[in-house]
């Protein structure tokens, strides 16, 4: 599976991006999938995922900002982003799971102050 990210970009603080990550096969039935980044210096962490069991976990440092979805019908997860803050400057990576790991390539997400 290929993971194909898009949507980053240079934003000023306060300002909103939303990502796309299109899967090259469906990802009807895949319960595991979001985003993960990872800033210069510092490990990957998560941000947003769908999980197991069908519900949504955040990173607190972005809950009430960011809001992950999907579009089954066009194999495609989103991370809407608001009120971004310097902070949240990061490669952004999709991840999925499905009997193995898939990352995408990263999109780059840098926020002005």
């Amino acid at each position: 599976v290929q993971l194909q990210a898009s949507g980053g970009g240079l934003v000023q603080a306060g300002g909103s991006l939303r990502l796309s990550c299109a899967a090259s096969r469906t990802i009807f039935g895949t319960n595991i999938l979001g985003w993960y980044r990872q800033a210069p210096g510092k490990q990957r962490e998560l941000v947003a995922i769908f999980t197991g069991a069908g519900d949504t976990n955040y990173a607190d440092s972005v809950k009430g900002r960011f809001t992950i979805s999907r579009d089954n019908a066009k194999n495609t997860v989103y991370l809407q982003m608001n009120r971004l803050n310097p902070e949240d400057t990061a490669v952004y990576y999709c991840y999925m799971y499905n009997k193995t790991s898939f990352w995408g390539q990263g999109t780059q997400v840098t926020v002005s102050s």
